[in-house]
C-alpha cells in the first residue's frame, strides 16, 4: 500500500471515528448501566429502571451529571416487542424522561413540558413494529433503534424531598406488551481483536445491530475500506500492518478532532455566549434529523442543515454531555474564564452576580465540575450546585444575587449560604436553564460574568 494510499486510508478511519463515537461512547455506558451501574444508580437489567435515591455526588463519574434532579435510568430492549410505560401523577412537579436511541439521538420526551404531569401510559415500540396499541395508552413512541436509554429526571429541593421522589419513582414501571426473548445484553465484540483495535471492532459489530437512518447509512457505506460493513467473523484479528496503521493513525487523528471542537468558542460547542466567557449553544443537541416522537420539536430551528456537520456535533455532544436534552428542554452554558479571560482557578475567589433571576419556566442552578473530566468535585460541605432552589440562600434587597465561588468558605453567613465550593485546581461551572425561555434560545438574555474578586488565601 503507498503511502497515499495509507494516508487517504488514515483519513477515512478519523472520520469513521467522529461518526461512530457516539455510538461506542453510548452503548459502552449502557453495558455499563446492565452491568455495574455507576453512581448512585445500581446496575439493573433490560426493561428495568434503576432509581438514584440521592442527588449525585462527587462519587458519580459521568461527564457533566446534574445535581438538580434525581435520575431513573432505564435501558430498553425491544428485540422481543413493545415495552408499556407507566408515569404517576408528580402534581405539577418538574420531571422529564428523556428517550435516548443507540446513536444518541433525542426522539422522544414525557414531562412537565411535553406532556403535562397527569399519570398515564405509553407504549416504546422497536423499529418497524406494525402491532396495535391498546386503548388505554396515551401515545405510542416509536425507537429507531432495538436498544434505547431513558433518561429519567426528578427535580428535588434537596434532601428533605427525596421522600417525594422516591414516592414517585416507586409508580415508574415498565412491562412487557407480550412474551418474548429478550437480550440481556450487547452483540459482543470478538475478543481476540486487539486493544488498539477495539474501538472499531465495537464500532463494526454495534453498527451492524443497529443500523442508524437511511440517510446516515448511505453516509456510512464509505467506511467499507476499513472493514466496518464485514458481517462474520472480525476482520480485525487478521488485520495487515497497514491496516493496523492507518486505524490507529485515524482514531488518534479522530480523537483529536473531537477534543478540538469540544473546547469553548468552537462551532459544534457553542461559540461565545458573551457576559465574560460564558458557552451556551441550545442547538447543541440537533443532530438529529430524522427520528421526531412525542414532544420533540420538529422544525428546522432544532435542526443542523448539514447532515455531514452533524456527525461532528453529534460526537461533541456526547463527548461533553452525554444524554443532554435538547435545548428547549434544558440548555446548557460553560464557561473556563473569568471576566478578564483568566482561567477559573482555586486559586482564586470569584462572584458570579445575577441581577435579575435567569428566565426560565422552571429553575435554573449553577453545578461545579473539575477539568479535563468534567465530574462533580468533592467538598467538605456536600454541595455541588446552588441555583434557585437551594435552601437559605440569601438574596439583596434589591432582588439581585450573588453566587460566591471559591476553595475555601466565605466569610459572614450570607457569603457562606451563596457559597459554590471550587477544587484547587482549574474548573469549569456549568449554569443549567430548565424549560428556558425564548430570551435564553434567541440568544438576548445574556450571563453575567464570573468575576475574580481576591485571592483564595486572603480574607
Amino acid at each position: 500500500m503507498s503511502e497515499e494510499q495509507t494516508s487517504e486510508l488514515v483519513e477515512l478511519a478519523a472520520e469513521a471515528y467522529v461518526y461512530g463515537y457516539p455510538l461506542v461512547f453510548d452503548l459502552s455506558m449502557v453495558e455499563t448501566c446492565l452491568h455495574k451501574g455507576f453512581g448512585a444508580l445500581a446496575a439493573a437489567p433490560f426493561n428495568q429502571f434503576s432509581h438514584s435515591d440521592r442527588l449525585a455526588d462527587a462519587g458519580a463519574h459521568f461527564v457533566s451529571v446534574n445535581n438538580d434532579t434525581v435520575y431513573s435510568i432505564a435501558q430498553l430492549d425491544l428485540s422481543g416487542g413493545p415495552v408499556r410505560l407507566h408515569v404517576p401523577d408528580t402534581g405539577g412537579a418538574y420531571y422529564v424522561l428523556q428517550f435516548v436511541d443507540a446513536w444518541t439521538n433525542n426522539f422522544a420526551y414525557v414531562g412537565r413540558r411535553a406532556t403535562g404531569t397527569e399519570a398515564g401510559d405509553w407504549l416504546v415500540v422497536p423499529p418497524g413494529w406494525a402491532g396495535t396499541a391498546p386503548d388505554d395508552v396515551r401515545g405510542v413512541i416509536d425507537a429507531p433503534t432495538s436498544v434505547v436509554t431513558v433518561v429519567g429526571r426528578n427535580a428535588c429541593d434537596g434532601p428533605d424531598d427525596l421522600a417525594r421522589v422516591r414516592a414517585l419513582q416507586e409508580q415508574l414501571t415498565l412491562t412487557h406488551l407480550e412474551p418474548g426473548e429478550h437480550r440481556t445484553g450487547l452483540p459482543a465484540p470478538d475478543a481476540g481483536v486487539p486493544a488498539e483495535l477495539r474501538f472499531f471492532e465495537q464500532l463494526r459489530v454495534w453498527m451492524a445491530d443497529f443500523p442508524p437512518s437511511a440517510a446516515d447509512r448511505a453516509h456510512q457505506d464509505r467506511f467499507q475500506p476499513l472493514g466496518l460493513l464485514e458481517e462474520g467473523p472480525s476482520p480485525y484479528v487478521p488485520a495487515g500492518s497497514a491496516l493496523v496503521r492507518a486505524l490507529t493513525e485515524g482514531l488518534a487523528l479522530g480523537k483529536e478532532r473531537v477534543e478540538a471542537a469540544s473546547r469553548p468558542g468552537t462551532g459544534a460547542a457553542g461559540g461565545d455566549g458573551g457576559g465574560g466567557g460564558w458557552s451556551m449553544n441550545p442547538h447543541l443537541f440537533d443532530y438529529n434529523l430524522d427520528h421526531f416522537g412525542v414532544g420533540t420539536v420538529d422544525s428546522p430551528e432544532w435542526k443542523i442543515a448539514d447532515r455531514e456537520a452533524s456527525y461532528l456535533a453529534r460526537a461533541v455532544a456526547a463527548r461533553v454531555g452525554l444524554w443532554g436534552n435538547h435545548g428547549y428542554e434544558a440548555v446548557y452554558a460553560q464557561t473556563f474564564h473569568d471576566a478578564d479571560g483568566a482561567p477559573l482557578s482555586g486559586a482564586h475567589r470569584y462572584e458570579l452576580r445575577f441581577e435579575e433571576p435567569p428566565p426560565v419556566d422552571a429553575f435554573w442552578s449553577v453545578t461545579m465540575y473539575d477539568t479535563p473530566d468534567y465530574f462533580l468535585v468533592a467538598n467538605p460541605a456536600g454541595r455541588y450546585s446552588i441555583g434557585d432552589r437551594t435552601p437559605g440562600i440569601v438574596r439583596a434587597d434589591d432582588g439581585s444575587l450573588t453566587l460566591h465561588i471559591s476553595r475555601e468558605r466565605p466569610a459572614g453567613p450570607a457569603a457562606a449560604a451563596n457559597w459554590l465550593p471550587a477544587p484547587e485546581g482549574e474548573f469549569r461551572p456549568m449554569l443549567r436553564l430548565y424549560m428556558p425561555q425564548r430570551a435564553v434560545l434567541d440568544g438576548t438574555y445574556e450571563i453575567p460574568a464570573v468575576r475574580r474578586v481576591e485571592e483564595a488565601g486572603r480574607g
